[in-house]
């Protein structure tokens, strides 16, 4: 495999001030580096955590780097996607006008990220069955688009397996929470409530998922997916995707 097969890669995540979350997405990409220990994997954050996205591009720029991949690790696309990460890398341009940058798309939607939380919830002791309904706990977005993927990937979620029911829930900005939504599947006679957390990382969100649907009366609460072997494949997949296209900032090639 020559160089130009190996463009680096910056990994772009939210960034929390809980430390269980940094360790989390760190994990992720020990294995993506596992998978691919050729590849230069730069891990970097658009909040709370260092290093910022814009330091870890342009120090690759000033290591000598002509060319990256910058990929949103995030599960739907939404403000820091289209707003923020978009801001950073016009910075970039103005910068380092010489530097190529692909942007990725978001990690989801996507079957491998199904595939993870199917594989969450069987480590939690939940298996598809008619008598258990179950919850897609996100964290939520103001935006109707982020969401509205959710409530779609319920669909998904529910036609892979035979689930009494399968509703959305969103840990902020929109509803049901994940409390109203193990309240009202049972209220409507499921015999049994589990909860699959569509979250990155442990922290802030994941503890108000499991808090909330606890609380509420869940049988289980799967946890965030994390260190899973499809996320690793996930990100090299849109890595690929990014590489193989036009640069989004180019300069002068």
């Amino acid at each position: 495999m020559n160089d130009s097969d190996n463009v680096p890669l910056v990994a772009v995540a939210h960034g929390s001030q809980d430390e269980r979350s940094a360790h989390a997405v760190e994990m992720i990409f020990q294995r993506v580096r596992r998978l691919r220990p050729e590849l230069d994997v730069r891990v970097a954050y658009l909040d709370h955590v260092e290093p910022g996205a814009e330091e870890a591009i342009t120090g690759l720029a000033a290591e000598g780097a002509g060319e990256v991949v910058v990929l949103p690790t995030l599960l739907t696309a939404a403000y820091h996607s289209t707003v923020d990460l978009p801001t950073v890398l016009a910075r970039v341009r103005e910068s380092c006008p010489w530097l190529r940058v692909h942007y990725g798309e978001t990690l989801g939607p996507h079957p491998l990220l199904l595939d993870a939380v199917e594989r969450r919830l069987a480590e939690a002791g939940v298996t598809p069955d008619p008598a258990t309904a179950l919850v897609l706990a996100s964290a939520g977005s103001s935006d109707a688009t982020a969401n509205a993927t959710i409530s779609a990937l319920t669909d998904q979620l529910a036609a892979r397996g035979a689930w009494g029911r399968v509703i959305p829930a969103f840990a902020s900005m929109a509803s049901p929470t994940p409390g109203e939504a193990v309240a009202r599947l049972r209220e409507s006679g499921a015999a049994r409530v589990a909860v699959a957390s569509y979250l990155l990382a442990p922290g802030f969100f994941a503890d108000r998922v499991a808090d909330q649907a606890s609380a509420a009366g869940a049988a289980a609460v799967s946890p965030a997916l994390a260190d899973t072997p499809e996320l690793a494949w996930l990100v090299l997949e849109r890595y690929e995707e990014a590489r193989s296209r036009k640069p989004s900032v180019v300069s002068g090639s």
